[in-house]
């Protein structure tokens, strides 16, 4: 099966299409730049949105669903906004089709159909949200309001790529109006920080959090916050973003509410969103030429056991000591699934599995029965171990733990050694061509940035929120500059 997918080293790209088919992940679908979300793929992003999910409710959020069509007048409503996604608009001019007079079945459009106006199919849902807000919200008593929303949006990419880049994506997106700008900056951050704290601890991918320059915001936004990551060729991929989005949308809306003083005030926003976009940090973070390599917090399968066996016999012994290892590890709450199916050898199995990434495999023949053993291997490392039966349950459990540590260290390692430290035009331009993260020196013009991206595909990924104060010139204008800023070509 791994034969099929191509090496990393020979077409890193083609190596990223290859694995998400090959491991049933996803695959393309009838509708130009739409996919198709296969079981495995969606029991990994259902773990992911039961894990946020939680976390939002933990913070305080509830869900909501608002429609999918949104008034054309609606995102033109807020200026910044309307500018930043009107390229990317699928847009419904009619609601009906008719077969064609002369009965020969062809489809055409109903002139008489056509729309008094036209709707958008939501890009994002900040307008018909705040729209709805109008109504909701009329006094400081009403807020905080803390909205999120799982759903999917439309935006018609021209170039598209499985995860990372579609016309048609699934996310979540939070919305949330409060009483004052001190409230909402702390949603934005705070809401920041939960993506990151998810992505470590959950994907086992290190992220850098930090603000985007003017050129990066979000369309309507006065500050757009991210979790950048580095992916296995050095390139980065945005994560996640918090959005700040100041009274813009409520002065859209015309969104007031009479503060504790009995004065009418405008609303304060922040929006936030994570995607499947997630789902190709994953694999592009951790993945190998022999597919999928998935953090145990995320798998939708922790363990499978495999018997080895030639005759009914065999496999029934086997299974009688399969039984009480699945029973052990389901009281830990591991999710074990027991392969005995008997369409395809132990070595197929082997590798089938670990195309799909499963964290652990426990392999089981006549002598381990006879020995009270068996064999365990690690997907992250691919180690094997022969290890007693005795107490199994708490030793795969605490390997799970390994495992997800393993790979979280693994990729801040790769992280580390290719991120550099540059002064000069001439090793920025050298290094951006082998990849990796840069620090570098900008003077804070957009001119700069602009000429920057033109010469080298390279973007100020973000401002970096721990970064440090320090004088220095700009590395390509040699302007004066009070801080470094993440460099990197992305997705």
């Amino acid at each position: 099966m791994a034969e099929k997918i191509t090496k990393r080293d020979i077409n890193y790209s083609e190596w990223y299409n290859d694995l998400v088919i090959q491991s049933g992940l996803a695959e393309n679908s009838a509708v130009r730049g739409c996919m198709v979300i296969k079981p495995h793929g969606w029991a990994i992003w259902e773990n992911m949105k039961s894990i946020l999910d939680k976390k939002f409710k933990d913070t305080g959020h509830v869900n909501a669903s608002f429609p999918l069509l949104i008034p054309k007048s609606f995102l033109e409503q807020e200026e910044g906004h309307a500018e930043g996604f009107a390229k990317e608009c699928a847009v419904v001019t009619h609601y009906r089709l008719k077969t064609h007079p002369d009965k020969k079945g062809k489809l055409i459009v109903d002139p008489e159909s056509r729309l008094e106006e036209e709707l958008i199919i939501r890009p994002t849902s900040e307008t018909i949200i705040w729209n709805c807000y109008r109504g909701w919200i009329q006094s400081y008593r009403d807020l905080p309001i803390l909205i999120n929303q799982w759903a999917n949006v439309m935006r018609w990419e021209m170039r598209t790529r499985l995860f990372l880049r579609t016309a048609e994506f699934h996310w979540q997106e939070g919305h949330t109006a409060h009483a004052t700008q001190e409230e909402a900056v702390e949603e934005t951050l705070k809401m920041l920080d939960v993506y990151a704290d998810f992505m470590e601890n959950y994907m086992a991918v290190p992220v850098i959090k930090g603000v985007k320059t003017a050129n990066e915001r979000f369309a309507g936004a006065l500050d757009t916050y991210c979790v950048e990551a580095m992916m296995q060729d050095g390139k980065a991929l945005q994560a996640g973003t918090s959005h700040f989005l100041g009274q813009n949308f409520a002065k859209a809306f015309d969104v007031k509410f009479l503060n504790k003083e009995g004065k009418l005030e405008y609303a304060w926003a922040t929006s936030w969103g994570v995607s499947t976009r997630m789902m190709g940090a994953l694999i592009m973070a951790h993945s190998d030429d022999d597919g999928l390599v998935i953090p145990p917090r995320l798998a939708p399968l922790h363990v499978v056991i495999v018997p080895i066996f030639k005759n009914a016999e065999q496999l029934a012994a086997i299974t009688e000591k399969a039984d009480a290892i699945i029973k052990e590890l389901k009281a830990l709450n591991i999710i074990v699934k027991f392969d005995d199916s008997d369409t395809a050898k132990p070595g197929w199995k082997f590798a089938e599995y670990e195309l799909k990434g499963v964290p652990v495999r426990v392999a089981m023949g006549m002598r381990d029965v006879e020995n009270n053993t068996v064999e365990i291997a690690r997907r992250d490392t691919k180690e094997k171990t022969t290890v007693a039966n005795e107490n199994l349950g708490a030793y795969i459990q605490d390997l799970l733990e390994k495992i997800q540590q393993n790979m979280y260290d693994k990729a801040l390692a790769f992280r580390t050694a290719n991120t550099f430290v540059i002064d000069t035009w001439d090793a920025f331009t050298a290094q951006i061509e082998k990849g990796g993260f840069i620090y570098a020196h900008w003077d804070g013009t957009s001119e700069t940035e602009d000429k920057i991206k033109e010469l080298t595909k390279a973007t100020i990924r973000c401002i970096p929120m721990d970064g440090v104060e320090e004088a220095g010139t700009c590395v390509y204008s040699g302007k004066p500059s009070n801080k470094r800023v993440l460099f990197a070509r992305a997705y």
